[in-house]
């Protein structure tokens, strides 16, 4: 099935075109052969960017929009009371069980936890998404789907509190947060608990980062900053440090403005949806997150802008942005490295990589086929900025 993906302006011009399709083969000029990934069926475009200090967000649009209805998404279904995630020891002790399921621990996991799906809808799980509570908050590890009645789900996990392993309550609810990419960096792709941790502390290497670039203004989030908001937190908690110190405030501020600015551009549009959006920091193409529906995207947008800001604001300023054509470089096809996943019936999970280019694409399965989700990041480089 082919599909095309297309920049063009707001205006309607269209300035370029990328070939884009869902696991085919596209035969150059020459005759050779690429290959890609990437939910929906067709008409997918990118649109004129939006760009505030640092950042740059490239709106994906189409005029198809996929049915996701079927699907909730983490934080409705923690709201709802439809999902139950719990530290390990707490779930045996409230099931009373005498013998402990294959997979399970009789006590807390760092790296594990349960999760019960009650509720009537399967749940979205995206690697990156915060839930607060239990010994310390954790962050998703992986893109996955939890069906309905399924049997508890020892669910993979990475700790974003480092610090702290107490806790009122060995449950856990909606934080409402996504980590910025450098860490969702270390949890989805690279799998390290140690450089998530880094990463939270601003110490991990940042996504992309791989050419010299004269430094024209400092970070916002400083180093000193992230310093005494740790400090200020006792633990390294990513909440207390990115959302309720000083830090958050600012935070808040950039995302506000973004916000108002990708709302007044994306009101221009007519007959298209915005199901994903691609982002860069200063003037390089970094980060994507495109879905299957513009209901999905927007359930996420909030949280996902959100740590966008975060991520340009520990960057410094470089005094040049990234174009279109970056954009679509950006999302050029490729072969690569492949790793597979699957639970019969449920969703698939495929990551591919070459190079520093890693792409994650989530498919449902049931009631039918669907990618619901599809991630691409520019892996972290050797930063090397140049002050003049």
């Amino acid at each position: 099935m082919w599909r095309k993906l297309r920049a063009c302006s707001l205006g309607g011009g269209v300035l370029m075109f990328l070939g884009l399709a869902l696991t085919v083969f596209d035969l150059g000029p020459h005759g050779s052969s690429s290959r890609t990934a990437g939910p929906g069926s067709s008409g997918w475009q990118i649109v004129e960017p939006i760009r505030y200090q640092n950042l740059t967000i490239f709106p994906v649009v189409s005029s198809e929009n996929a049915d996701t209805s079927e699907f909730a998404t983490l934080d409705e279904a923690l709201a709802h009371g439809d999902v139950i995630i719990s530290e390990q020891g707490d779930y045996l002790r409230r099931t009373r069980e005498g013998r402990i399921p294959p997979g399970f621990s009789t006590g807390p996991q760092v790296n594990q936890l349960v999760l019960v799906n009650r509720g009537k809808r399967p749940v979205l799980l995206l690697a990156g998404e915060v839930v607060s509570g239990g010994k310390q908050d954790r962050i998703i590890g992986k893109d996955r789907i939890v069906p309905t009645g399924a049997a508890p789900l020892p669910l993979d996990v990475f700790c974003v509190e480092h610090g702290r392993w107490t806790g009122a309550s060995d449950q856990f609810s909606a934080a409402n947060l996504m980590v910025h990419p450098s860490v969702r960096l270390q949890a989805a792709l690279e799998q390290d608990q140690s450089q998530v941790w880094a990463a939270v502390r601003g110490e991990a290497k940042s996504v992309g980062n791989s050419e010299s670039a004269t430094v024209r203004t400092t970070p916002t989030i400083s180093r000193p900053a992230l310093a005494a908001a740790i400090a200020a937190a006792g633990t390294q908690d990513y909440q207390k440090i990115y959302k309720s110190s000083p830090i958050g405030a600012s935070v808040e501020s950039v995302t506000e403005e973004l916000g108002r600015r990708f709302d007044r551009a994306t009101l221009l549009l007519k007959g298209e949806r915005v199901v994903g959006v691609i982002a860069a920091f200063g003037d390089e193409v970094a980060w994507s997150d495109l879905f299957a529906s513009s209901e999905l995207f927007h359930s996420y947008w909030p949280k996902l802008l959100r740590s966008y800001a975060v991520e340009a604001m520990t960057r410094p300023g470089v005094g040049r942005t990234a174009s279109l054509d970056d954009a679509r470089d950006f999302l050029r096809p490729i072969i690569g490295h492949l790793e597979e996943e699957s639970e019969p019936g449920v969703y698939e999970w495929r990551k591919e990589s070459v190079d520093r280019l890693s792409e994650i694409q989530l498919t449902a399965l049931s009631p039918r086929p669907v990618t619901l989700h599809y991630l691409r990041a520019l892996r972290s480089g050797q930063q090397d900025f140049i002050v003049p």
